[in-house]
């Protein structure tokens, strides 16, 4: 496995990344995630959601499952090559594009400035956003701690993306931006879509997931020997 040949498509990846807003409107946006069979095991068993909902009311208006098989490693910063070949996969098999897509991973707040998200994006010409529960990349302070509240992800001096508040006294999410948004429209539409800490898009496609997941598992429990 050459890593550095890894590292240099990300950073042609993220000289692609367009970080201002190219769309027209925004009235479906999709939430895309996946889980794996068995997390430490090489190759896995794996499933990706994606749920779209519309913004106007946060109502689903389409759902799809795909399954496959994973069989890059985990390794950090590196977890497009993993992850992607099954996403571009349900993208190209939903029957309903989103006008925009929140990704359960990292945009451009990525140490080569091009994550699962912007990735995604840059592969399928869709607006993306990264919104991830952890943080991988920057630096942020001063943190308020009601809803709406951000800091801005910083790396040096340049801004990579935010901690966002989507809850009161909650623990922060992370967003930045995919491809061809802002990170301010991005910020403005992850606040618009959440009613808890994770947005509906990217809450609605884990959920889906899990509950695959489960009636997979006991259709099909694992062996031990």
């Amino acid at each position: 496995m050459d890593l550095k040949r890894l590292e240099n498509i990300q950073k042609i990846c993220a000289e692609r990344v367009v970080q201002r807003d190219d769309f027209e409107r925004v009235e479906l946006i999709g939430g895309m995630d996946l889980t794996f069979e068995n997390l430490h095991k090489n190759p896995t068993k794996a499933w990706a959601s994606l749920v779209v909902i519309r913004l106007e009311d946060l109502k689903v208006v389409y759902q799809k499952v795909v399954e496959g098989t994973v069989d890059f490693p985990y390794i950090p910063t590196f977890l497009a090559f993993r992850e992607l070949p099954l996403m571009l996969k349900l993208h190209e098999e939903a029957e309903l594009k989103p006008d925009l897509y929140f990704i359960d991973g990292q945009g451009v707040a990525h140490p080569r400035g091009c994550g699962i998200a912007s990735h995604f994006g840059v592969e399928t010409n869709s607006v993306s956003v990264g919104v991830a529960k952890t943080k991988l990349f920057g630096y942020y302070k001063d943190l308020g701690e009601k809803r709406g509240s951000f800091a801005y992800l910083r790396y040096k001096g340049s801004i990579v993306g935010c901690a966002l508040m989507t809850r009161d006294h909650s623990e922060p999410i992370f967003v930045s931006v995919g491809h061809r948004i802002s990170l301010k429209t991005a910020i403005e539409l992850v606040l618009k879509t959440s009613i808890y800490r994770v947005p509906e898009p990217t809450r609605l496609a884990h959920n889906l997931l899990q509950s695959v997941r489960r009636r997979k598992m006991l259709d099909n429990p694992p062996i031990d020997f």
